[in-house]
């Protein structure tokens, strides 16, 4: 009767069932469902309420909540916890710290009540996208469980199982017999849809439904309607031009290219990073619209070329004389990240050596000057947006190893991974040609009385 638990914090990207789950964890319970949703509140009225004195007062949403739910002991979902702002009419977030604390919250004030309320009774549940922007001291109450984008054979479960019922009993057409198979519901989720959920998957098995009501009501006969099957051939002619084709990847290997990958709050990406070498006089040059995190990485990646210089087959002062140009696809989206690292450094040397990286190997990892690899987030999604891709080998950080086991085995499935903890070894795999040391000889003539230990 009295629930004395943790603060889940449900946490992945939009359309996982973030909401759903916490409707299902109410009807389990038996209790009543409360949803406030805070993206964008910047008042912090809303959550402690109005004092009496000001005209239109009310109080708090927690407390109308509870109201609206005629119950002291609801499921009570907090949407969108990460997009709380604050300016001058106070902080959001931090009026929350009390009514999500457990030791805290049996004692709630609100404003417009101007006496304490027992919230220990009620169970909180909160959403984000991501636990970046949610405050640390907010997040330090909360137990966040992370939930992970689909596959597309989850994908398609849902959709034959939840979606397509729930669409033709939506639409009156449970008496009429819809088939749509495997190879025309795979081919609509590969190419007309690019998401780690199951929303817009909906809306465009909702256009193929449309187009039966459609056919029945213009049909002038009242008899019993014959069966509809839709194959690939009626989803191309329904929903037009494909819409995703596949990331744009060089399947041939190219000198100066390699693919990375990215997680973004949509789920996983790829990233192709391109690199361009002309005579100059040393100058770097960073596009892609990436953050400042991205390009200390390409920085970072660039001195460690030089400072190994002669173990790449490189002259000591090789960028006396040349220019680099570092692009990452697509120009006009905003990236950053630490993860880059080692597709920067795969795509430098190859641009610099002339050899190209291995076709249909993503790699990803953080840098270190010293050639160390550092563990990365989002594994999960980004092994996913790697398998979308067609990608066959995938380079992570060895200190990722231990997240596999939250992974499953679906998902790693027909990929082959390699896990490497520094550089050299990440280079070992992304080469299909061994970068080769220079003669002995030839580096101590470049170098000239300076001496020099090779491995």
């Amino acid at each position: 009767n009295k629930v004395r638990g943790p603060i889940l914090c449900f946490v992945g990207p939009p359309g996982v069932g973030k909401t759903s789950l916490g409707k299902s964890i109410a009807g389990a319970l038996n209790r009543k469902f409360v949803r406030a949703s805070l993206g964008g509140i910047h008042d912090e009225a809303e959550i402690r309420g109005h004092r009496r004195t000001y005209i239109g007062s009310l109080p708090g949403r927690i407390i109308q909540g509870l109201k609206k739910a005629g119950s002291r002991n609801p499921v009570f979902l907090l949407d969108e916890i990460d997009k709380v702002g604050s300016d001058f009419r106070g902080d959001p977030s931090s009026a929350l710290l009390e009514a999500l604390d457990p030791e805290q919250n049996a004692t709630f004030s609100d404003n417009y009540l101007e006496l304490d309320f027992d919230l220990s009774h009620t169970l909180f549940i909160t959403t984000a996208n991501s636990v970046a922007g949610i405050p640390h001291p907010l997040l330090d109450r909360m137990e966040v469980i992370q939930l992970h984008g689909y596959a597309e054979s989850e994908k398609m479960n849902i959709a034959r199982k939840y979606l397509m019922p729930k669409l033709v009993r939506e639409m009156g057409l449970s008496d009429v017999e819809i088939n749509i198979p495997d190879e025309a519901l795979l081919y609509l989720i590969r190419h007309y849809t690019h998401e780690s959920g199951v929303r817009e998957s909906e809306r465009k098995i909702n256009t193929l439904l449309r187009q039966v009501a459609a056919k029945l009501a213009r049909r002038k006969t009242k008899s019993k309607p014959k069966p509809f099957s839709f194959a690939v051939s009626d989803v191309c002619k329904i929903l037009g031009p494909e819409r995703h084709t596949g990331p744009e990847i060089k399947v041939s290997p190219v000198p100066g290219y390699a693919l990375g990958l990215a997680w973004t709050r949509l789920g996983g990406e790829t990233l192709p990073v391109e690199v361009m070498v002309m005579s100059g006089k040393g100058k770097l040059t960073l596009t892609g619209k990436l953050g400042d995190v991205m390009k200390e990485s390409a920085t970072a990646g660039l001195s460690y070329i030089r400072a190994n210089a002669s173990e790449f087959c490189l002259a000591p002062d090789f960028m006396n004389t040349r220019d680099i140009h570092v692009h990452v696809p697509e120009g006009a989206v905003p990236k950053d990240g630490p993860s880059a690292g080692i597709p920067i450094v795969v795509a430098l040397l190859s641009a610099l050596t002339g050899i190209p990286a291995r076709g249909m190997v993503a790699m990803t990892g953080e840098i270190t000057l010293t050639g160390d690899v550092l563990a990365i987030g989002g594994l999960n999604e980004k092994l996913l947006a790697a398998k979308r891709a067609g990608v066959t080998t995938v380079i992570l950080p060895e200190k990722n190893r231990k997240d596999l086991s939250e992974i499953k085995a679906e998902t790693t499935r027909d990929l082959k991974l390699k896990f490497v903890s520094t550089l050299s070894q990440a280079l070992r795999y992304a080469f299909a040609t061994r970068v080769k040391l220079r003669p002995r000889s030839a580096v101590r003539a470049a170098l000239g009385d300076r001496t020099v230990r090779l491995n």
